[in-house]
């Protein structure tokens, strides 16, 4: 993401901001960037305790993390630079725009409003390296497994704070407060995060803080805010536009250590409701939670309780929109705690509410002092996902097995399924699988040749849904082919196949049936098993006694769905005999033409016929004897050539035949 921040700056003509600006040069560490001359600037080495605000125009110089001294309140975004030693080389998100400058041992980072990126380019771009301070060595951010769940169970004091305290300050904090609130995301967030690392994270989980996840992103389109910071008016856009929202919300939860499970609110700020204005929100934030859900999150709104609670209240029983599963809201003053008169009490009741109720405080506990806004929250976690999925495939039909999460009360175990290699996102999309408490199910009625993948949900008792757990049953496809579609009795036949996965390549080193049934039978028979070669193909060699159904199978295994080939249908004509004798007689004598048919049919009629120019008449019929034999006694009654021939017609078994020609002379 550094090179896409830079490519960006590259891309962009250093002609710094408009013309018609006075303008700045402002220096750091080597390192001079234009910007206007309007713009504070801010060294936090001479003040370490300022905020770094990103509501305001301002370079700020340096990094600090000592206890800023910030507002309480956490929304609004204006433009400016922040100038600090390079260390790690931190990407690009949403709202800030950052350039490596490794030759002067600076990161450069450029805040923006949503919508204005190429304008914090153009700033970027601006700036040249006059003096050299090379880092030899420049980190980057180290990966991090998503471990903490935020929240668990809380029912008790949180507070929230624009930027995330210095370690000294939560120690000193921690035994009046169970929670904190910390902005993750958002292009509107005001403050910058110093100490929000997953250090940070991880050191203040152990000593038992819950974490409420916020993102300030796009706001109601009837908002005081600017143009630029507001979400589509249009129902459908917002819907996207939340879904954007919080997939990068989660990647930023991801970064610093949240696990699925967590809890992300969108932090949507006071406006005044209109009726279009209203659906934009729902919609909005409808996006937000399916997408949250989609990825294994909670989806929360923040906001006021005349604004946001009040809206979402009025839709909390409507299938048109998806309801976020937590309710944040700000009534300060609003008594008894966890209540408000525009949230009804019958909304949000299974521990799924965080009541702000009050704002703009400034307190001290430990001896530090903090400006905040106090928060009581009532919440507690989902419940775990299953473990140990798995899928086991067999033809036209899969074993599902899995490992119920301990310490649950069991509400249901919910399985849904659809076609192709991506599960359902929701427990209301895709095709329902299963409903139940067991720790394994056999789905039947499965497609030839499809993959479906399967998510998995856990329902406790109290109704609330864990984050889906998946797994993926690969199809697979075979072909059959036969080296002829007919042969004569006693001879064989080559029947070959090559099986493929679905997902891509062959599928070699694997048991492949063939199957086969008489052209009149009902039901196939395995009649061989052939390993796969390594291009997936597998050959057998058969030597059918009737006309047969050919049918290769693979019959599954762990991911792999069994498949069915198509069936090839090879006839099978009895081999026939045929004398002529004598092939010459004189007017009056007899000649016979006799043969046999193998097998015997015995009973059966075999038809002698005459060529009359170009057809063929009847000379007569006769049965088969027990060992297959026909005889014709053939008495001309003029002279000339006669050419006859001998045909048996086809039944359930065996395909029709018939003699070569011969040819009888009468003198």
């Amino acid at each position: 993401m550094v090179a896409l921040a830079l490519g960006l700056v590259g891309g962009v003509a250093a002609a710094g901001p408009a013309a018609a600006q006075e303008t700045r040069t402002v220096s750091y560490r080597g390192y001079q960037v234009t910007v206007p001359s309007d713009w504070a600037v801010v060294d936090l080495s001479a003040d370490p305790t300022a905020c770094v605000r990103f509501d305001r125009p301002a370079v700020y110089l340096g990094r600090s993390t000592a206890q800023s001294n910030c507002p309480a309140d956490a929304a609004g975004r204006s433009h400016g630079l922040v100038l600090e030693p390079l260390v790690t080389a931190t990407p690009s998100m949403p709202g800030l725009l950052r350039r490596v400058v490794q030759d002067a041992g600076v990161l450069a980072t450029a805040y923006y409003e949503p919508g204005a990126e190429r304008a914090a380019a153009e700033v970027l771009g601006t700036g040249r390296v006059v003096s050299k301070s090379r880092v030899a060595q420049v980190a980057q951010p180290a990966a991090v497994a998503p471990s903490v769940v935020a929240t668990g169970t809380l029912k008790g004091e949180a507070f929230d704070a624009c930027a995330a305290p210095p370690q000294a300050t939560m120690d000193a904090w921690k035994p009046d407060f169970q929670g904190i609130g910390i902005y993750i995301s958002g292009g509107v967030r005001r403050c910058d995060q110093p100490n929000l690392t997953p250090d940070w994270v991880t050191t203040n989980a152990g000593k038992g803080w819950q974490f409420l996840l916020i993102d300030v992103g796009l706001q109601a389109p009837c908002s005081t805010f600017s143009a630029e910071k507001k979400m589509s008016a249009e129902p459908a856009t917002a819907l996207g536009q939340g879904k954007t929202a919080a997939a990068q919300a989660v990647l930023a939860a991801q970064g610093l250590g949240f696990a699925p499970r967590s809890a992300i609110y969108s932090d949507i700020e006071h406006y005044t409701s209109t009726a279009a204005c209203k659906a934009a929100v729902l919609s909005y934030v409808s996006g937000w939670t399916q997408e949250l859900h989609a990825r294994g999150y909670q989806g929360g709104v923040y906001g006021s309780a005349s604004s946001v609670g009040a809206d979402f209240a009025s839709a909390f029983t409507s299938t048109a929109y998806t309801r976020p599963d937590n309710l944040w809201f700000a009534h300060w003053g609003s008594t008894p705690v966890g209540t408000s008169r525009f949230v009804p009490s019958t909304t949000w009741t299974n521990h799924e509410r965080v009541h702000q109720y009050a704002g703009d405080v400034t307190e001290t506990h430990g001896g530090v002092s903090m400006q905040i806004d106090r928060n009581y929250a009532d919440l507690t976690a989902l419940p775990p996902p299953v473990t140990n999925f798995s899928v086991t495939g067999a033809s036209s039909a899969a074993t599902l097995r899995w490992t119920k999460p301990a310490g649950v009360t069991l509400g249901q175990i919910m399985i849904r399924t659809a076609v192709g290699s991506t599960p359902p996102p929701l427990v209301t999309s895709g095709s329902s699988v299963y409903n139940g408490v067991a720790s394994l199910y056999t789905v039947s009625r499965l497609a030839n040749s499809a993959s479906y993948a399967f998510r998995a949900w856990v329902k406790d008792s109290t109704g609330k849904v864990s984050p889906g757990a998946d797994v993926l049953l690969v199809g697979t496809k075979a072909t059959v082919t036969a080296s002829g579609a007919w042969i004569t009795y006693g001879g064989s036949v080559s029947v070959a196949t090559t099986v493929t996965r679905l997902d891509g390549g062959p599928l070699s080193g694997a048991p492949i049936v063939l199957y086969a049934k008489a052209k009149n039978a009902t039901a196939y028979t395995a009649i061989a098993t052939v390993t796969s070669d390594a291009n997936g193909v597998a050959t057998s060699v058969q030597k059918p006694g009737v006309s047969t159904h050919y049918q290769w199978g693979y019959n599954g295994a762990a991911g792999l769905l069994g498949t069915r080939s198509a069936v090839a249908l090879v006839e099978v004509r009895p081999g026939i005999s045929s004398y002529l004798t004598p092939a010459a007689i004189k007017l009056g004598a007899t000649s016979n033409f006799y043969g046999y048919l193998t097998p015997p049919h015995q009973g059966t009629k075999a038809y002698l016929q005459r060529k009359s120019g170009t057809s063929w008449v009847a000379a007569g019929t006769g049965l088969l004897s027990a060992n297959g034999k026909y005889s014709f006694v053939i008495k001309p009654t003029a002279k000339g050539t006669y050419t006859y021939r001998v045909v048996w017609l086809a039944d359930a078994d065996h395909q029709g035949t018939q003699t070569p020609s011969k040819v009888l002379t009468v003198s």
